[in-house]
């Protein structure tokens, strides 16, 4: 049990955990730079400590600065949001020897999952279907490489074991491609993560990315909330999400489910999780978990009835899951808009001060910001400022009420994506659903050529 928690993050998600531990009794603390001194969630914690310059290797990367905020403040346990440290086993361990309670998963399951070789391994092993190709990494021999390649059959792509991000892969669609890229993509790994291993496995042309989301407590029980479309990207980093995924057939995401759920099982995972898939021809095929929070869980939330924030920290204190799998039900459909400060065809940051903020309001609305009017959007972090998202009874329902929503929704002082996200909504592919995830960006290029 605890009854303090430290908030390492910033943004929207910090002042999502923050209600969340307020709706729980906890008192909250919270953690800034010297860029977000002002921002509402450390104005609304019940305490706030300064953790260094905005530079987040010097602050909300820096283990030492937070736990040392948790040892000053009386803390007991740190929920990590998403992004930053959220992910990095390190920090799990480091938060653990200091006595503290680590608001996520295992070191050991960040740690398996983490390594995408790894992670393949234990989900076959668990019956979850897996993209084509072998869970082990490449070998140095060339030949050896070739084999593999060619046994799977081209086009495959080759990954980093260790990456992330779309960082650290390339697609190969002939063999004499092959040796070169492995070259590349081993040495980008290196230096960007630390580790040289490759992976290598079956390039899927139009696949949709769709994910199924999880949590698991610690007296062994585990639930699969629905599933959600995450297709709508632009360099691999989503745009747009929905839930439940559209079109599939609901029998076969309830097996992939029941999968997901075995093998948190079989790996002993605890807390929130997702697995990520991606989904070609009626076929699930497993990429990557992520154990952490995400940054679309609101969609699930909307269409379960599931608070998954506040499920978390629960789990964290050692209780039992609050439902049982036969009490989910998917209700309705829901669709999230991510807002950000940025040119919305161009993609470049526009950081600077909101000088209005107007959300949007009405049934079946939601709007997550830490933002106001008067707020300073800084250069430094990623440029989301809001997340709408819209639930109906009906797919069509949800995109009536986004159109409306964000047809409210006014920001001045700086640039958005709204625009973008409107031209979307307006898109004949996008609205009857099911698209894949290169779909956005063949938009965008068929958009600049008109």
């Amino acid at each position: 049990m605890f009854n303090k928690v430290l908030i390492a993050n910033r943004g929207e998600i910090a002042l999502r955990v923050q209600r969340a531990c307020r709706e729980l009794g906890l008192q909250t603390v919270a953690v800034y730079s010297e860029a977000d001194a002002n921002a509402r969630y450390v104005r609304l914690a019940d305490e706030a400590l300064c953790i260094g310059p905005a530079a987040p290797g010097r602050s909300y990367l820096n283990h030492a600065a937070i736990l040392f905020a948790a040892h000053v403040s009386g803390a007991e346990a740190i929920h990590p949001g998403y992004g930053f440290l959220s992910e990095s086993a390190d920090f799990a361990d480091a938060i653990e020897r200091a006595g503290l309670t680590f608001i996520g998963p295992t070191s050991d399951s960040i740690r398996t999952m983490g390594d995408k070789v790894a992670a393949k391994r234990a989900m076959r092993a668990a019956g979850v279907p897996c993209v084509p190709g072998p869970d082990s990494g490449l070998p140095d021999d060339p030949l050896a490489i070739m084999a593999i390649a060619e046994e799977i059959g081209f086009p495959v792509i080759v990954k980093a074991a260790g990456g992330g991000g779309g960082r650290g892969m390339r697609v190969v669609r002939a063999a004499g491609q092959l040796l070169e890229a492995v070259n590349v993509t081993r040495e980008e790994a290196r230096r960007a993560f630390g580790k040289p291993e490759l992976y290598v496995e079956k390039f899927l042309e139009h696949p949709r990315h769709v994910e199924i989301q999880v949590l698991c407590d610690t007296h062994g029980n585990a639930l699969w909330l629905g599933s959600r479309d995450c297709s709508l990207q632009r360099r691999h980093q989503k745009v747009l999400e929905e839930a439940p995924a559209p079109g599939i057939d609901a029998e076969l995401i309830r097996r992939v489910g029941e999968r997901c759920v075995e093998a948190c099982r079989q790996i002993g995972y605890r807390g929130a999780g997702t697995f990520e898939f991606l989904y070609e021809d009626g076929r699930f095929c497993f990429i990557e978990m992520n154990t952490r929070l995400q940054v679309e869980h609101p969609v699930t939330e909307m269409t379960s009835g599931i608070d998954i924030v506040r499920e978390q920290i629960r789990i964290a204190q050692g209780h039992a899951l609050s439902v049982s799998q036969r009490d989910i039900r998917a209700s309705g459909h829901a669709l999230e808009c991510r807002i950000n400060a940025e040119d919305p065809f161009s993609f470049l940051p526009c950081p600077g001060t909101v000088g209005v903020w107007e959300v949007p309001g009405g049934n079946g609305v939601r709007v997550d910001s830490h933002v106001s009017s008067g707020s300073v959007v800084p250069p430094y972090y990623d440029s989301l400022i809001a997340k709408v998202i819209t639930h109906g009874a009906t797919r069509d329902e949800a995109l009536t009420r986004m159109r409306v929503a964000l047809s409210e929704l006014r920001v001045e002082g700086i640039r958005t994506n709204v625009s973008l996200h409107r031209s979307v909504l307006d898109d004949g592919g996008f609205r009857a659903g099911g698209v894949d995830i290169h779909h956005l960006e063949r938009w965008l290029a068929e958009r600049e050529q008109a």
